[in-house]
């Protein structure tokens, strides 16, 4: 494989973990969109930012987050309503929460899309988290980060979505359907340096030693079906005991425990079943 930085970014929400600012560190490790024969598949799509970056011309992209899935299926289908539904919304902290507490009856899908995409750019530090209800309940953040976004982008989202499946699921069947040809990114929950993601503060879900674990043998099936893949992950010892067999890589810098804030020494890694032959060395 080929080391070819992307710039082909488009950042349109904000996402505990995303890869946005990390980009340059984990793409030359990666395909490009000409060297990926079957799928480019992500079973943790969180805000897409590799996706984005590759461009792939086939994608199945999935998440467990059926709010982030809904969302995306809704700029994919109709960013110009999505886009004149959210300039629609209030600009102040009280209209936030009463956006925030809005129900939907209907399936009217541009306006959930509307609705989410509202509360992530305007809730605190784009935070995902949600009640035992399974309710958004992220405080207000203000309206700075709103109007970043454009219906231009919003189009633009839409149009690299088209040839992707979207699907609200586990990780596992995602990729146990994976065959030859396809490449995988995976970008886990994780705590940068810790064993678990036991607490859901900054992120959608807890991921527990025992997640790892039924990743680290789905991900070994993926391999013996000569599947090719890459993932982000904490560098923590027991985790790097479940994949010591594959290729490890050091970040440089990363995000570390404070989400947006790059550091050196995040306590994060990369892992690749296949060899990089410029990166011949294991960096851990």
């Amino acid at each position: 494989m080929k080391i070819t930085v992307k710039e082909n970014k488009l950042n349109f929400i904000r996402y505990p973990g995303g890869k946005q600012k990390i980009l340059n560190y984990i793409l030359p490790f990666l395909p490009s969109r000409e060297e990926i024969r079957g799928n480019y598949i992500e079973p943790f799509l969180g805000s897409g930012a590799v996706f984005f970056a590759i461009d792939p011309k086939n994608a199945i992209l999935a998440d467990i987050n059926r709010e982030l899935i809904d969302l995306f299926h809704g700029i994919r289908a109709y960013p110009r309503d999505v886009w004149k539904i959210y300039k629609s919304f209030p600009q102040d902290k009280e209209g936030y929460y009463r956006i925030r507490n809005t129900k939907i009856e209907n399936d009217d899908l541009a306006f959930k899309a509307a609705k989410l995409l509202y509360l992530n750019r305007t809730c605190f530090k784009g935070m995902w988290r949600q009640n035992s209800n399974g309710t958004f309940n992220v405080g207000y953040g203000g309206q700075s980060r709103r109007w970043v976004i454009n219906e231009e982008l919003l189009i633009k989202v839409s149009e690299r979505l088209k040839n992707s499946v979207l699907l609200w699921s586990d990780f596992e069947s995602v990729i146990d359907k994976s065959k030859e040809g396809d490449f995988i990114f995976l970008d886990p929950p994780y705590k940068p340096g810790g064993r678990e993601l036991k607490h859901a503060h900054y992120a959608y879900q807890k991921f527990l030693f025992s997640d790892y674990q039924r990743l680290s043998n789905s991900l070994k099936k993926a391999t013996h079906r000569k599947v090719n893949w890459a993932m982000t992950i904490s560098s923590h010892q027991d985790i790097i005991e479940l994949f010591k067999e594959y290729y490890i890589y050091l970040i440089p810098k990363g995000t570390g425990s404070s989400p947006g804030i790059l550091r050196n020494n995040s306590g994060e890694v990369l892992i690749c079943n296949y060899k990089m032959e410029v990166y011949n060395e294991r960096f851990f």
